[in-house]
């Protein structure tokens, strides 16, 4: 099946925000599309065209696929903001999806990352959205940012048998080696010296002094009344936090043993899943996910 694309622009809060529709050239399409929503900073094309390959694949499968810039990155205007920010984007973008394609009766929205707790947040508002797509969702503060790198990315050093022999010949930088842990720690100890309303959100891959952003992110999916697919990977410390965050919460685990939840897991894929085995299989599995239900 072939596809087509065209670009749509559209208004949020006084400004152009501009993105691209992929639909199938069949007569009849899918009344379920899906929305790829954008992590910063970062724009529609994605890590590796990650973003255009996916909504080619599902849209050459008969489900129309919108991404989109939010405000102030690629090319659509405004001010930069963080990804808690940005639901005003969210409900101007599915508007918008819904004025292209009118056979459309819902949405899931396919986030990776500080995308994915985007997602999270906005989700169960509309009532348009019966599906999420949660890769490797964004859940880190301070504390936890310490704990998963002594555990996955010190203790997996020190067993490594390549550090041992750097160590050895000299050729190792403690002071590089140890600064991130140090910074880490540093500022896992200012935050908790801040008041709990003083919050600093920022993009994926930096920091967030908030240890209320995994309860705020299981309130939203606990609210959320669709259906959830959640892909991780395990060369990731994005995801290791979120996967530790799992197994220390019988909440966490309740929650995603529920009918409406269903999890996939990449042991050596990397954050992105750059390689185009782990993205493809995570195209498949998205698609073959939405069409199960």
């Amino acid at each position: 099946m072939s596809f087509k694309e065209s670009a749509c622009s559209f208004l949020c809060q006084d400004v152009w925000l501009y993105g691209i529709i992929s639909i199938p050239k069949q007569a009849i399409i899918s009344t379920k599309g899906v929305l790829i929503l954008v992590g910063g900073p970062q724009y529609r094309v994605g890590s590796h065209r990650q973003f255009t390959l996916l909504a080619r694949h599902l849209a050459a499968k008969g489900i129309p696929v919108m991404r989109f810039d939010i405000r102030g990155m690629g090319d659509s205007e405004g001010e930069i903001r963080t990804f808690e920010e940005i639901d005003e984007d969210l409900d101007c973008a599915i508007n918008q999806f819904f004025l292209e394609i009118s056979s459309l009766q819902e949405i899931v929205i396919w986030g990776l990352c500080d995308a994915a707790s985007a997602a999270v947040f906005y989700a169960h508002h509309d009532k348009r959205i019966t599906g999420l797509v949660l890769l490797n969702p964004w859940v880190r503060t301070e504390d936890s940012a310490v704990k998963t790198y002594l555990k996955h990315y010190y203790f997996n050093r020190f067993t490594d048998s390549e550090f041992w022999k750097k160590l050895c010949s000299g050729g190792f930088n403690y002071v590089a080696a140890i600064r991130p842990l140090l910074k880490l720690i540093y500022n896992s100890l200012i935050s908790k010296n801040k008041p709990a309303s003083v919050t600093q959100s920022i993009s994926c891959n930096k920091m967030i002094n908030d240890s209320s952003l995994p309860e705020r992110m299981f309130s939203g999916l606990n609210r959320f009344k669709g259906k959830i697919l959640f892909i991780t990977c395990g060369d990731d410390l994005t995801a290791q936090e979120f996967m530790d965050l799992i197994k220390g919460s019988k909440k966490w685990q309740k929650l995603l043993e529920s009918s409406s939840t269903k999890q996939f897991h990449l042991p050596n894929a990397n954050h992105t899943f750059s390689r185009r085995e782990w993205r493809d299989q995570v195209f498949n599995w998205t698609y073959d996910w939405i069409k199960s239900w």
